[in-house]
């Protein structure tokens, strides 16, 4: 008599659970937008840059210091020299 009961809980659990099956929902694929590689080249002082984010490694992205215009963006090395007196007076983007 005890299998029966185990039996049968054990049939309503399973049930239970494969009805709860339609409505799981997969996650939704979210694309990579980042710098997967780096210029040590200095940005031309006559690019007018409106602000900066620094992106840490996290595969495939790099280290980097993404500098932003109006209509570009440019992932430069955080090691390279002329970094900091480029970020001077640039605003950090906050995602």
């Amino acid at each position: 008599m005890q299998l029966c009961w185990k039996l049968a809980l054990m049939m309503m659990v399973l049930v239970c659970v494969t009805a709860q099956q339609p409505n799981y929902r997969r996650p939704t694929r979210v694309g990579v937008s980042c710098c997967k590689e780096v210029s040590k080249g200095r940005i031309p002082a006559t690019i007018k840059l409106i602000g900066y984010k620094h992106q840490n490694a996290l595969s495939p992205c790099v280290d980097a210091i993404i500098f932003y215009t109006e209509k570009e963006k440019y992932c430069s090395d955080p090691k390279a020299l002329w970094i900091k007196n480029r970020l001077k007076g640039l605003q950090e983007i906050v995602d």
